[in-house]
């Protein structure tokens, strides 16, 4: 691999995201495929079956699982066969989600992020929660989903949290088919296994985000995850268990996770050369986006890179918008999603690392202990498990 001008400083930079043959975006076109839906093809080389279900765990990295899989002994006897693909970049769940609904790389998709600027608008919009009612996730992202193309061909039903039907998120990334409602783990492998059962062929997506919010809240290294990867370990084995004839059941992950302590939870705002000349911050703690102001001359450009690279030394990788494209990260970009990417990006490469624009984000955003967003080995490798395949 090429070197880059920042190779100097921190750690050779990590190859970008398998897109196209190994990466979250191939999953639901492969099992598309696998059901006959026109139009896909099945990279993955997923088996033959009638109805396949893809769940989602938020933040299992492989990682992860391998270290913590004591708590697991059911995921765990799979990790063997299983396969390793990469997150989006960044490695947050509205990227991630976004490639793996619509089989597309950030660059195509346009969820870059996190936090992301809405160029027309002139406005940061959070991506999982935060949409303005003025934009129009169809818009904002207007390819077709892997689940609507399939809705014409097969049963299509999401199976996940009440407070993500018609969440924009859902309705830019993982629009079409059913959606079936169900808060808790035991609810949402009732409603998955009923759904299999009443139909013979299915594409079925199903949500878990207990992991996640254990992690940001407690830590992944906590007892509280633990206990979380207990509860996900047996919801699947039970809905193994119940699958119907013909079914192919798979795991995989939006993102893995690192512990930050807080001392290592910076606010970048105190450090006025770090914010200089920029007009808007965006991007997640440990992939800030940084888009600077209009007219900001190409010193000024030189005199912000330099500050973040003085600042941070071999702690991070720090990469304009230029470089961060061409070395792959986005995948193939389109020139309206061009603008939506920082000018700058500031990705950890040590685990110990979280970056926070204080005068922008609330002061609970300090408390997050478990983050993702970099391409560090821990937050971009998930796994994918084939957990049951019944004849």
């Amino acid at each position: 691999m090429p070197q880059t001008a920042n190779d100097a400083g921190a750690a050779r930079l990590p190859a970008p995201p398998r897109y196209g043959s190994a990466s979250l975006g191939e999953v639901l076109p492969s099992a598309a495929a696998v059901l006959g839906v026109p139009g896909y093809a099945n990279t993955l080389g997923l088996p033959p079956a009638r109805r396949v279900c893809v769940v989602m765990a938020d933040g299992l990295g492989s990682a992860l699982l391998k270290s913590r899989g004591g708590h697991a002994p059911f995921l765990r006897r799979h990790l063997e066969t299983g396969r390793h693909l990469d997150a989006a970049f960044p490695t947050t769940t509205a990227a991630s989600l976004a490639t793996l609904g619509t089989g597309l790389p950030p660059g195509r998709h346009g969820i870059v992020g996190y936090d992301v600027l809405d160029p027309a608008g002139s406005r940061v919009v959070n991506m999982l929660g935060g949409w303005p009612s003025d934009l129009d996730p169809a818009a904002w992202q207007p390819h077709r989903t892997v689940l609507e193309d399939a809705a014409g061909h097969v049963h299509v039903a999401t199976v996940s949290l009440p407070q993500f039907d018609g969440s924009s998120l859902t309705r830019a990334a993982l629009r079409g088919g059913e959606f079936a409602a169900a808060k808790t783990s035991q609810a949402r492998v009732r409603r998955a296994s009923e759904i299999l059962a009443a139909h013979e062929r299915v594409l079925m997506y199903c949500y878990w985000n207990e992991l996640d919010k254990a992690g940001h809240r407690h830590g992944s290294a906590s007892l509280e995850w633990g206990e979380q990867l207990e509860e996900l370990d047996a919801a699947m084995r039970t809905l193994a268990a119940r699958l119907p004839a013909g079914t192919l059941l798979l795991l995989t992950a939006d993102h893995g996770m690192v512990d930050v302590p807080e001392r290592h939870r910076i606010d970048y705002s105190l450090t006025p050369e770090l914010v200089d000349g920029v007009a808007y911050t965006a991007g997640e703690p440990r992939c800030v986006q940084l888009h600077v102001e209009p007219g900001l001359s190409a010193r000024g450009r030189e005199r912000l890179v330099g500050a973040w690279r003085a600042a941070l030394g071999s702690r991070a990788w720090i990469l304009e918008r230029r470089e961060a494209v061409a070395h792959g990260f986005f995948g193939d970009v389109d020139a309206h999603v061009l603008p939506r990417i920082g000018d700058l990006l500031v990705l950890p490469s040590v685990p110990e690392l979280a970056l926070y624009d204080g005068r922008r984000v609330a002061p609970q955003a300090f408390e997050v202990v478990g983050q993702h967003g970099s391409v560090t080995r821990a937050e971009r490798v998930v796994p994918l498990l084939t957990l049951a395949r019944t004849g």
